[in-house]
């Protein structure tokens, strides 16, 4: 979550920021030469395979499954239930499907991809357009660099760096951090989106859809949004006597639970034991790109090993680091591209983690009751 205010023209004032060149870099040549070898032996390509596709048609019918058990209840529990797992289930679709094709890593043509980001987004009710610019363009090329990471701004509930200004309720964020995942998503539909339509971030002036295409396009969508979602069960539900408080409760409801899930666990992928950065004046860095994705990312499994499918259904979003290394690849490919990293980093001088997930709760409840203190000089 990050707030509104003047952050445009903040942005705009920040000098572009640079890594140091990483064309000579001994890893880079490596870890390039591993991963197309790697392609090659398996006769593979980086997009998505038919197993990646037929995981997505099974997400996406038993979303529309649960949507039509929804609509078709006649009393209130069975239909929250099916409404809240539908948008669950919505959710899942989109960590598994819109994520790759944002990266173009599901088809070769990027207007498939394209579109299948704008239908599985419908459901999720995010601007994909904004939403592709803020986490490819921003986080991806800057993680956790002060002023130009967008998903660690200043904002009122969450201190993310040690460069933000500290106030008393960041010392109770590692009780309410959870409270906070669960709001992400309705944040970022009913607010975040419209600061991002109306200028007042930095993403906007990025789309390809500017003027009158671009407000056209993001008003259908969310209408779009808003008519599958809860115009159409409210009128539906009310033959069954049923109030629209209810399908609103649920909507809710379902977006909390779905958002708290995703954000939970891979929230703490950039705050376990990482590095934050503020650039010099003149907006350069201290190091190349690949050695800051080392600096600012990790990577966890799901142990013990009977759990691993979670890693499967997550769209491979718990291999964190291997996914900013490997953005444009698809996620099949992430278990396989883990284990090169794993070899090659220590060769290089790279730290590379691969935490379990009680590890990485952990580390996450110790960055955030140290970024909860008040700093020395305070």
């Amino acid at each position: 979550m990050v707030a509104g205010g003047d952050r445009d023209a903040r942005v705009s004032q920040l000098p572009p920021l640079r890594f140091q060149p990483a064309r000579d870099s001994a890893f880079r040549r490596e870890l390039r030469a591993r991963a197309d070898a790697y392609l090659a032996d398996e006769g593979k390509h980086r997009f998505g395979d038919w197993r990646m596709h037929a995981k997505a048609v099974f997400l996406a019918v038993l979303t529309m499954v649960l949507y039509a058990l929804a609509l078709d209840a006649d009393s209130t529990w069975p239909f929250v239930v099916s409404y809240v797992a539908c948008l669950v289930a919505a959710m899942a679709l989109a960590m598994n499907t819109l994520h790759d094709a944002a990266h173009s890593a599901i088809f070769r043509q990027g207007r498939l991809n394209r579109i299948l980001i704008r239908l599985v987004g419908l459901p999720v009710g995010v601007d994909t357009d904004f939403w592709t610019i803020r986490h490819v363009h921003f986080h991806h090329t800057y993680a956790n660099v002060e002023g130009y990471d967008l998903d660690t701004e200043p904002n009122p509930f969450l201190r993310q760096t040690p460069f933000q200004r500290w106030s008393p309720q960041y010392r109770y964020q590692y009780l309410y951090w959870p409270m906070v995942a669960a709001l992400s998503l309705p944040y970022l539909n009913w607010y975040g989106d419209w600061l991002d339509r109306f200028g007042k971030t930095p993403v906007a002036a990025h789309s390809r859809l500017q003027g009158w295409r671009g407000w056209l396009s993001f008003l259908g969508w969310k209408l779009g949004h808003v008519a599958l979602v809860l115009a159409l069960p409210m009128w539906v539900l009310q033959q069954h006597g049923m109030a629209w408080g209810v399908v609103l409760g649920a909507y809710f409801v379902g977006q909390m639970i779905a958002s708290c899930a995703l954000v939970a666990l891979i929230l703490g992928t950039h705050w376990a034991e990482v590095e934050f950065f503020q650039p010099g004046s003149d907006g350069t860095l201290p190091h190349d790109w690949y050695q800051h994705t080392f600096y600012t990312a990790c990577d966890w499994t799901p142990k013990p090993r009977r759990l691993r499918w979670l890693g499967y259904w997550l769209g491979g979003l718990n291999l964190h680091l291997t996914h900013h290394l490997f953005p444009t690849w698809n996620h099949r490919h992430y278990p396989a591209l883990a284990r090169i990293l794993a070899e090659l980093a220590p060769r290089h001088g790279l730290v590379y983690r691969e935490l379990g997930y009680g590890q990485l709760h952990a580390s996450q409840q110790q960055f955030l009751r140290a970024m909860g203190q008040p700093p020395a000089h305070t």
